[in-house]
């Protein structure tokens, strides 16, 4: 399975009027995830977000896909 590019963020049972306000609505939850924290708590945060997230998509071959993309033009 390749990695999707495409916007995918939905939640289940809600329904919304715009195609970007999941995406604006987890980007508020990370926002608020971080707020007060140092900048190495936050680091902790987003190394922990990410092994998890690796977890749940599980696929080898789409998450090195994702680390190549994630690491063009750094």
């Amino acid at each position: 399975m390749p990695l999707n590019l495409q916007p995918n963020f939905s939640e289940a049972g809600k329904r919304y009027f715009h195609a970007f306000t999941p995406g604006d609505d987890f980007y508020e939850a990370l926002i608020e995830t971080h707020r007060d924290l140092s900048d190495d708590q936050s680091a902790m945060v987003n190394a922990k977000l990410v092994l998890l997230l690796a977890n749940h998509v599980g696929d080898i071959g789409v998450l090195r896909q994702a680390l190549q993309i994630a690491r063009q033009d750094v």
